[in-house]
């Protein structure tokens, strides 16, 4: 069921509106090993990474925008009605890709030397994942460790929020404590109390360890903290956001590069 570029299969069926909606849970993207991307920018930042994507579900006059595509890519020109079917938007975004699951990739804590890298324990909140990897994308941490607790990077709401840098980021979930045990770099860990991180040499390596939205970093994980950081509190307000953290304390990492 190959298409042209600009050609159209048909009104997809039941049952494959069925298959596509059925990823918007993680057990069927698991056994399915696919996902879905859904938007002009994000897909056309999966196109030029490594990933494999499956199938590109479009509105008429969208397909032009995307330019030559693999032979491999399975095109279904759709109508409004049935892309509002398979989406996960309340405003569906013209177009939406299935897109294959990576393989598991197997850690080498070497890959970060000479480098900063986040390490995420417990992050639950799909929105806050997104806007972190969006987040280290933006100042060129590609690497991101997860503790096997933290939301999945496939949830749709994580692929929406990352805006298309999660095709980008080397994303790996892990057992943290036995990472940061083999690690041979710095543990910067954010916490309410500890230096200042405007008063912290960061240097040129490390990593930055943040904590679950509302019990932070787990008990387990304190002792692999070399460096306790916090963000100074002027006003009254008694959190800051994870994903607002990190990019604060992302962007003083690399003033001080």
């Amino acid at each position: 069921m190959q298409s042209s570029n600009f050609g159209r299969e048909g009104m997809i069926s039941k049952s494959q509106i069925s298959f596509i909606k059925s990823l918007h849970q993680k057990k069927f993207r698991k056994e399915h090993r696919l996902f879905i991307v859904e938007g002009y920018k994000s897909i056309q930042e999966f196109i030029n990474s490594k990933y494999e994507i499956d199938s590109i579900y479009h509105l008429t006059d969208v397909m032009p925008k995307l330019g030559k595509l693999s032979q491999n890519i399975k095109l279904h020109e759709i109508s409004p009605d049935e892309l509002s079917k398979i989406s996960t938007l309340n405003s569906p975004q013209q177009l939406l890709a299935t897109i294959k699951l990576p393989e598991p990739q197997e850690i080498n804590i070497q890959t970060i030397k000479g480098k900063f890298a986040l390490a995420l324990d417990g992050i639950q909140d799909p929105g806050n994942l997104g806007t972190i990897i969006r987040t280290a994308d933006w100042f060129g941490i590609e690497h991101v460790f997860c503790s096997e607790d933290t939301v999945e990077a496939f949830n749709p709401k994580v692929v929406q929020a990352s805006m298309g840098s999660l095709a980008r980021i080397q994303l790996v979930y892990t057992d943290l404590k036995n990472l940061l045990c083999s690690r041979t770099t710095a543990v910067y860990g954010a916490l309410l109390e500890g230096e200042s991180i405007y008063k912290t040499n960061f240097g040129e390596e490390g990593i930055l360890l943040l904590g679950n939205e509302g019990k932070g970093i787990s008990a387990n994980l304190m002792p692999e903290i070399d460096f306790p950081v916090t963000i100074p509190r002027f006003g009254s307000a008694e959190s800051l956001n994870v994903a607002i953290s990190t990019s604060i304390i992302c962007s003083e990492i690399r003033r001080n590069c």
